[in-house]
């Protein structure tokens, strides 16, 4: 078992969020740049951010490997994609978002798929947490290789803004990251990997 399917299993749950503690600590950072909490127009901001929290880390309790349920097909041992699949994430260094696009893709083995709705309820259950990208995307690719779809083959590209580059720090509006897992035959095999790139060209 990966370290990613491990961590995976290590499930929060819904109880873990304390809002009031989330909440208090909104109310300190306010105090912190010189602001009133209590003052119109912020008296409510820290419960309303203590439950965005709560909505947008909600990943954290929720098992991305229960989403792959396999279903029996006919024999296609080619590749099967999903493209632009839309992503909000939490930069865990600065908690501010980081949004883009994941293409997902895999080789079925012995008739095993998974629905393709699925592909993108896996992507979303991992980026509704802390995040950095680079794990977003292996544990994409990990939590299909690893379970019982078995695929020959899986490939994961992630392309994101970061809000912690254009806003922030180097402010560099436009800039995009790039990030890939490969597993099985598309790490091994040149002309698979060539075609699966190729149709994210497309």
């Amino acid at each position: 078992m990966s370290q990613t399917t491990e961590a995976t299993s290590a499930l929060l749950t819904k109880s873990s969020f304390d809002l009031k503690k989330i909440a208090d600590g909104v109310r300190l950072i306010l105090e912190g740049m010189g602001e009133d909490p209590n003052r119109p127009g912020l008296q409510e901001t820290p419960e309303r951010v203590a439950e965005m929290y709560a909505e947008i880390c909600g990943g954290l309790y929720e098992d991305a490997s229960a989403e792959v349920k396999v279903l029996p097909s006919e024999a296609h041992e080619e590749i099967v994609m999903v493209k632009d699949i839309t992503l909000n994430s939490l930069c865990e260094h600065h908690l501010i978002p980081f949004t883009g696009v994941a293409h997902v893709a895999y080789i079925p083995q012995e008739g095993r798929i998974v629905g393709l709705s699925k592909l993108a309820r896996i992507v979303d259950i991992f980026a509704r947490r802390p995040q950095v990208q680079e794990r977003l995307t292996t544990q994409v690719a990990d939590v299909l290789y690893d379970g019982p779809l078995k695929p020959n083959g899986v490939l994961v590209v992630i392309e994101a803004v970061h809000l912690c580059m254009t806003m922030r720090g180097i402010k560099k509006p436009g800039a995009t990251t790039v990030t890939s897992a490969l597993r099985g035959v598309f790490r091994t095999d040149e002309i698979l990997r060539a075609e699966a790139m190729a149709f994210l060209k497309r």
